[in-house]
């Protein structure tokens, strides 16, 4: 196993954990076991869109040595 597939294997929970509490805090509850493809682009994409802001704004204060 190449230290890639390390890193895919321990980030995959991490973001699937993230992308959960993402859609609670948007009022998305049960969104692991929902139908995504009754979900409107526009909800769909506040997930991704949200998950991306964090996810950068973790680099950031990991970079800045926060």
């Amino acid at each position: 196993m190449t230290l890639q597939d390390k890193m895919n294997v321990n980030a995959k929970p991490a973001l699937k954990n993230l992308k959960t509490e993402i859609a609670n805090e948007l009022g998305l509850a049960n969104y692991d076991s929902m139908d995504k493809g009754n979900l409107s682009a526009r909800q769909n994409g506040y997930v991704g869109g949200y998950m991306t802001k964090k996810l950068v704004e973790m680099a950031e204060q990991q970079l800045s040595g926060r």
